[in-house]
């Protein structure tokens, strides 16, 4: 079993910045590849970006490559996505979870999930 807990979501406006950040307890943080999802009022969820275990790879959806950042601090059993240039389309509730396969971008090959943390982006 694997706990995600998410913070860091708020109010921006558009062109700003926040950090996400999920917080992993249980089975060993260490051994999962990680994603962000997020989901968008009446859509599904989509794929944002994705983290190697080791954090020595990553990917992103093109709708965010180059404004938005994961990373991970083995550590403290954290990933973190920074957000930057923030667009009002990028509101959504975003979510954390475990790989079984990397790279995916499928949400089927997540098996954890935290509960989300909202962004609302205003223009």
């Amino acid at each position: 079993q694997v706990q995600l807990v998410e913070s860091g979501g708020g109010l921006v406006q558009a062109g700003g910045s926040l950090r996400l950040s999920c917080l992993a307890s249980g089975r060993s943080f260490s051994m999962y590849a990680m994603g962000w999802f997020r989901q968008a009022p009446g859509k599904e969820r989509k794929f944002v970006a994705g983290i190697s275990w080791s954090g020595d790879s990553t990917y992103y959806a093109d709708s965010v490559k180059g404004r938005f950042t994961i990373s991970r601090d083995n550590a403290k059993n954290t990933v973190y996505l920074q957000m930057n240039s923030l667009k009002p389309e990028d509101t959504a509730v975003y979510y954390c979870g475990t790989a079984t396969r990397f790279p995916s971008i499928r949400i089927y090959d997540y098996d954890y999930w935290g509960q989300g943390t909202q962004v609302t982006v205003s223009s």
